[in-house]
């Protein structure tokens, strides 16, 4: 089995921002076992900043990107010289990924990413993924590593993506609230955005909006996805397990995706332009149940230049975005054709991401 392992920094470090290394060394003891049993494992963490914030001095006084660059920097040091020692306990190698999300921006960079994880699983090593956080600053970062670790995810094709927080999953209502309770499921089908709490937590950069998000595209990948608590026991193990007992709200798989596909879902970051479609086109587009690829008549208006293979952006007539594709042509061929006679896509289906309604 293979699987990624999101780890968050409140499940990382205390309430003072120390490292929680007995939890750690908890958590690697359950990756440790999953190793030895001949799953493959990425581990995704966070923890840099929070670390970095326990040693530095008089960081307060510099402007945001700086602080989060100078305690990334020296966070991460301590967080992977934690997790080696503890991973030294079972004979285990780390190797230390540090990406930005410009590392995926074309499909070659993409692919170089996901041979060198091959190359460190066949080795026998276990990859530690973190955002390089001293130098992803604004459009160069991740909404947070709960978006990495999906990428990663539907990059290495793995069959479950685990993202541990300090919460046990996706409640219906306000967490605090005694009436409320964990949505134990969560089909393609399951609105749950009138669920989501907006709050962010005290270390993490992202919320429960966020992995709610990327857990549904995930899962739409062909992934099963669990998003649970990172400081209940076994957490890893009875996830792996698939303990039915375990409080935990599980994203089900959808069909599994090409891989080019998968790579467009996470590329709508690099888009060279945006293209509007008709009504006609919009509803065809999102019609699930049948694969439909973008036609020049249903084109209304483009914004931007591209050329062929560029990823584009695609709205419809109210801005509302309905997915990302790569182009087939370029811009000013396109515009020189005549719409009523061009029947080739200007998208084809199998280079078309539509966004989960």
């Amino acid at each position: 089995m293979t699987i990624t392992i999101k780890i968050g920094s409140n499940v990382l470090t205390k309430s003072d921002g120390m490292l929680h290394v007995e939890r750690m060394g908890n958590l690697v003891k359950e990756i440790a076992d999953l190793h030895a049993q001949g799953h493959k494992v990425i581990l995704v963490t966070s923890g840099a900043v929070a670390a970095g914030r326990s040693m530095a001095k008089n960081y307060q006084a510099l402007d945001p990107v700086s602080q989060r660059q100078l305690l990334s920097s020296i966070g991460q040091v301590k967080l992977i010289d934690t997790y080696k020692k503890l991973f030294d306990n079972f004979g285990i190698s780390i190797g230390q990924i540090l990406v930005t999300k410009q590392d995926f921006r074309t499909r070659e960079h993409y692919l170089n990413m996901r041979n060198c994880i091959s190359t460190l699983w066949d080795s026998g090593v276990i990859p530690v993924v973190n955002e390089n956080d001293t130098v992803s600053v604004t459009a160069l970062m991740f909404t947070d590593n709960d978006e990495l670790s999906g990428l990663l995810a539907s990059m290495m094709d793995c069959q479950k993506l685990f993202i541990l927080s300090n919460i046990d999953g996706i409640y219906n209502g306000d967490p605090k609230s005694p009436d409320s309770y964990v949505i134990s499921e969560i089909t393609p089908r399951t609105n749950v955005a009138q669920f989501i709490q907006t709050t962010k937590s005290n270390f993490g950069r992202g919320g429960m909006l966020t992995k709610c998000r990327i857990a549904r595209k995930t899962a739409d990948s062909g992934i099963d996805v669990y998003i649970a608590n990172g400081t209940r026991p076994q957490v890893i193990t009875r996830l792996a397990n698939g303990d039915k007992d375990f409080v935990c709200t599980h994203f089900t798989a959808g069909d599994r995706s090409p891989a080019i596909k998968k790579w467009i879902a996470y590329s709508d970051g690099f888009t060279k332009a945006t293209v509007f479609v008709n009504q006609g086109a919009a509803d065809a587009l999102r019609d699930h149940n049948k694969a439909a690829s973008l036609l020049y008549p249903g084109i209304v208006k483009i914004e931007g230049e591209f050329k062929k293979d560029d990823l584009l952006l695609i709205k419809d007539e109210d801005g509302v975005t309905i997915g990302v594709g790569r182009v087939s042509i370029d811009k000013d061929r396109l515009l020189k054709l005549d719409s009523s006679k061009h029947t080739k896509p200007v998208i084809h289906y199998d280079y078309l991401y539509i966004y989960p309604n």
